[in-house]
């Protein structure tokens, strides 16, 4: 018989009889209030949204939007372009959701509750995050110093757990290190359960591990649009195997994308060659502003294919406070994990944001 919630008893007895240790445990996600004076390089966002000339014709395609019906389930219009853009065959299942979050935590909901997940550490905390609020038991294998995986460990971790999830971010974050395709082959052939590689920060890497699909049918692709532009849309998309997202899509949510976020998202795929564009100008600012921080005598970084630099510095609580009293927020890494000792993380923007964050740094690196 279950026993009724105490009503009489104190608020944090209360707590314990209704949510999930977990939960109780954890802490919610942290967001930092923003002045709109501060120059924001703290959440791998682009520098800019529409071009300018596509604003108007955008908030056109809005106007004819009906508010009061519930989205399609299956927008097949949005879909078939993103097929399109993105060359992904009819064979693979195709799903949509609220960034790339909400298709993680669909993930991880669908696992049976005895399952394990392994990821490499540091990466995207949410994997972490979403497994403890589940209840599934979580296995990190750090990575080598150099940012790279340590693929004896991984594959011996592989071999001992059997998880039937693994978590690759290509490229990481926070690091910006894009693995070999070796080694995320040998890790598909070791896996018995399914990998995902979560492609978040393609448009500024090298490419996709997309082809692999066809050799390797345990493997889903994982993405977003947050990080070209469209953070405010919450909009990301996962394919594979069919097998696999026949199963996801019941956890889905029913109309989990608003009519809003789908109207936008065809327009942006529309007109996705200038998207690009603009993705291939931060790819630009990063080669020249990883050339400037050559020049920093006291610190050091970390080659990145993403959108964002990895620094290590002499006292990044320090540097952190100090680039903060001076206008530009980043993010510390510090205490985030052991390999990220005094580390910050610089998000790439345009150009003169780049030469104010630099000039900055330079100051703080001629005071060592």
């Amino acid at each position: 018989m279950r026993m009724p919630y105490p009503r009489n008893c104190g608020a944090a007895m209360r707590k314990e009889a209704i949510f999930s240790p977990a939960v109780l445990g954890s802490k919610a996600y942290a967001v930092a209030e923003v002045p709109a004076d501060m120059l924001k390089l703290d959440a791998m966002e682009a520098p800019q949204d529409f071009p300018a000339h596509l604003r108007e014709a955008w908030l056109r395609t809005l106007a004819d939007v009906p508010l009061n019906r519930y989205p399609p389930a299956r927008d097949l219009v949005l879909q078939a372009q993103l097929r399109h853009i993105f060359g992904i065959d009819d064979d693979y299942g195709l799903l949509l959701g609220n960034g790339s979050d909400e298709l993680i935590q669909i993930l991880l909901m669908a696992l049976r509750k005895d399952a394990v997940v392994l990821a490499p550490a540091p990466t995207f905390v949410m994997y972490r995050i979403v497994c403890d609020w589940l209840g599934l038991r979580y296995r990190s294998i750090d990575v080598l110093p150099d940012f790279s995986l340590d693929m004896p460990a991984m594959l011996a971790a592989i071999a001992q757990e059997q998880p039937a999830l693994i978590f690759l971010a290509q490229p990481n974050n926070p690091t910006g290190k894009a693995y070999p395709e070796t080694d995320i082959r040998r890790i598909a052939e070791a896996a018995q359960g399914l990998v995902v590689i979560d492609e978040a920060y393609l448009a500024f890497s090298e490419g996709s591990m997309q082809a692999l699909l066809a050799e390797y049918d345990n493997l889903l692709i994982l993405r977003t649009l947050s990080k070209t532009g469209f953070a405010g849309l919450r909009f990301g998309y996962l394919f594979g195997a069919r097998e696999w997202t026949a199963q996801l899509d019941k956890v889905r949510p029913p109309y989990n994308v608003n009519v809003l976020t789908q109207a936008s998202i065809l327009f942006v795929l529309q007109h996705y060659e200038e998207i690009a564009a603009q993705a291939a100008l931060i790819k630009q600012e990063r080669a020249a502003f990883c050339t400037a921080l050559d020049g920093l005598r006291h610190c050091r970084y970390w080659s990145s294919q993403a959108n964002f630099v990895v620094l290590r510095t002499p006292n990044a609580d320090a540097w952190f406070a100090q680039l903060k009293e001076r206008g530009i927020l980043v993010k510390n890494l510090h205490g985030a994990h052991p390999l990220l000792a005094d580390c910050l993380r610089l998000t790439i923007s345009q150009a003169q944001d780049n030469r104010l964050l630099f000039k900055a740094l330079e100051e703080l690196d001629a005071q060592q």
